[in-house]
């Protein structure tokens, strides 16, 4: 009879394997309990819109100017509205997002959170104050009148949305007060063109900018000259008559001032 096999060293070696891989389980169970994730704590929204707030006071330098660090009031802003979307401080935060950004001259990105909430809060009461606030970021980019005056028309537009939707609004009348500004602007900038095609004699480009400096923009102490300089125009066109018509009107009703005087002194040569 063969003899048996003798299992027992076996079975003791796949004790030991088992027992082993149990210690392995045990060690990678034990690390991966041990390995919790971290999660920072995130302070309040009160406690994070009063510490933007208190950013944006700065601190002294030389007890003279502040310093301030527009881009960290900014983080404490936004950690509101990431955090806490849904708080009442998290629209505040847009707004407070937006003032930085224009206190620190950024005005493309301040233009664009006051647009967003316009767009998110439609009906919210700060409204007037963010289209006055578009249109300032506007105005802070403006160029001088011989120059491109895409910002002036935008600022415009703003400034005439603001006065049409909000009409007793606060920010309304200081929105009223700089259309005008801008509109004077707009005029000098037409009759600036006006100028420059008189001074090389070409007449009907100049008689284009002055009547649409007439036309839109009357009543804003342009019109004496313009209408003058449409006369000169009008007389070398050989438009003797239109000329003449014009004169009289700047004689009459600006009398005492020198286009006046010389308005009476194209009249007197032309008869």
């Amino acid at each position: 009879m063969a003899p048996v096999n003798d299992t027992r060293p076996r079975r003791r070696h796949a004790l030991v394997a088992y027992v082993g891989l149990l210690g392995v389980v045990g060690l990678l169970a034990g690390a991966c309990a041990s390995k919790t994730p971290d999660f920072e704590d995130v302070a309040p929204a009160d406690e994070l819109y009063a510490e933007g707030i208190k950013t944006l006071e700065g601190r002294m330098i030389l007890w003279v100017y502040p310093l301030i660090d527009y881009s960290k009031a900014i983080e404490s802003f936004q950690a509101i509205i990431d955090n806490y979307p849904y708080s009442e401080y998290a629209v505040k935060a847009e707004l407070r997002i937006a003032d930085a950004y224009f206190d620190d001259g950024r005005y493309e990105e301040a233009l664009s959170y006051y647009r967003d909430f316009g767009d998110l809060h439609p009906q919210h009461p700060e409204v007037p104050y963010t289209l006055l606030r578009s249109a300032l970021c506007h105005y802070r980019q403006i160029k001088s009148v011989n120059r491109d005056q895409t910002a002036t028309r935008e600022a415009q537009q703003y400034l005439e949305q603001l006065i049409r939707r909000y009409p007793y609004a606060p920010e309304t009348r200081q929105g009223e007060r700089v259309l005008r500004e801008l509109r004077t602007r707009l005029a000098w900038s037409v009759m600036r063109t006006g100028d420059f095609y008189l001074k090389r004699d070409e007449y009907q480009s100049a008689a284009e900018r002055y009547r649409s400096l007439l036309n839109s923009y009357p009543g804003l102490g342009l019109d004496a000259e313009g209408l003058f300089k449409l006369g000169v125009c009008y007389e070398n066109m050989k438009l003797e008559d239109e000329a003449l018509r014009l004169f009289h009107v700047v004689m009459e009703n600006f009398q005492g001032t020198e286009l006046a005087t010389a308005a009476a002194e194209h009249i007197a040569a032309a008869n």
